[in-house]
């Protein structure tokens, strides 16, 4: 069983918007702080978005802050990327991770446990 699966992705203008969801597994969500990130082509896997276990904190990469906003809803197991004003740049695969049995956040790769398969999301300009 796939513990996290992201969906939402798609092609979009710049400009425009998307939302994405991460639906977990009760056993890897209850009781973990979530994070979001992204992979180009040619690129390593770079950090998006954080959200501790409560909600109550937020971490960004500089690169998002002000357009995107990490959210989660404890009750449907699931997390979320809202991204506005969508560039060329924030063209990749995007994934969600899961830190198990941790309230902080992380920006590396290696602090989650938990990844999901990714979602593409293209921009066209």
């Amino acid at each position: 069983q796939v513990p996290l699966v992201e969906s939402g992705g798609g092609l979009v203008q710049a400009g425009d918007s998307l939302r994405l969801s991460c639906a977990a597994s009760d056993g890897t969500f209850s009781n973990a702080a979530m994070g979001w990130f992204r992979q180009a082509p040619g690129k390593e896997r770079e950090f998006v978005a954080a959200i501790n276990l409560s909600g109550s904190f937020t971490k960004y990469a500089d690169s998002v802050r002000g357009r995107f906003t990490i959210s989660r809803d404890r009750a449907k197991n699931t997390a979320y990327l809202q991204m506005n004003s969508l560039i060329s740049e924030d063209m990749a695969v995007y994934y969600c991770a899961a830190r198990k049995n941790v309230a902080a956040t992380s920006d590396i790769p290696g602090g989650y446990e938990y990844w999901g398969q990714g979602t593409q999301v293209t921009v066209s300009s």
